[in-house]
């Protein structure tokens, strides 16, 4: 039987890309998923914001790939860091796909990285795929520009997996840190101190980059 929420989200249902969306997170069974476009899911997690989502956020699991999305959804438009960051950890072992674990960082922690720190070398060193992915993806998008220390790249190239989505994490990272960051960067890839695999899909993704130039897509070549 159907919650009230789930019958509220299956009134946004466009089947046509459920059969499409589902080939795209082939580890979410298909009969988990009820197929919502973001942007509409989006909309709906606005206005569902205003009613009051304590129930729903200490519900879990979830049995919706469409309820994680929206949990996340909401979790980034907590304003008070310390809620938003207590909210976060108590979700992040219930996400079990890459597309819930790579929304965009809150807006709250831009204003609190030297707090948020801590947590996220803690989400790194977890045995969770997902948790692990998440914490890396904070660091590439909160702490490659002005936050940025040549320390954060070794905590990444530390992580060893053999899971696929925390790799191809760890690649998207050190790509954007070779067009953020080169010069501490390209070392990593001079002297290969990544997995071969994740060597190899970080220069790829580098080299698809359009914020790496060409003169670095040349040289990176070499390092294949």
């Amino acid at each position: 039987m159907l919650t009230p929420l789930q019958m509220r989200l299956f009134e946004l249902q466009d089947k046509k890309y459920r059969d499409f969306h589902s080939k795209l997170i082939p580890n979410i069974p298909y009969e988990n998923i009820i197929g919502i476009r973001t942007p509409i899911l989006r909309k709906f997690s606005k206005e569902y914001a205003k009613e009051n989502t304590e129930v729903f956020l200490h519900s879990l699991p979830h049995r919706y790939y469409e309820e994680n999305n929206l949990h996340m959804m909401l979790i980034t438009g907590i304003k008070d860091y310390d809620r938003c960051i207590t909210e976060v950890e108590n979700f992040l072992p219930y996400i079990d796909n890459w597309a819930t674990c790579d929304f965009p960082a809150p807006a709250c922690f831009k204003n609190n990285t030297d707090r948020l720190l801590t947590h996220i070398v803690k989400w790194i060193d977890s045995d969770e795929p997902y948790t692990i992915r998440y914490g890396i993806g904070m660091l590439m998008r909160l702490y490659l520009d002005d936050n940025f220390k040549d320390e954060y790249l070794k905590i990444v190239a530390q992580v060893k997996s053999e899971e696929y989505y925390v790799n191809m994490m760890i690649a998207w990272y050190m790509a954007t840190a070779l067009a953020k960051q080169w010069d501490s960067t390209i070392v990593y890839i001079e002297e290969k101190r990544l997995p071969e695999w994740v060597h190899k899909k970080t220069i790829r993704k580098a080299i698809e980059s359009y914020r790496i130039t060409d003169k670095q897509k040349e040289y990176l070549r070499t390092l294949i």
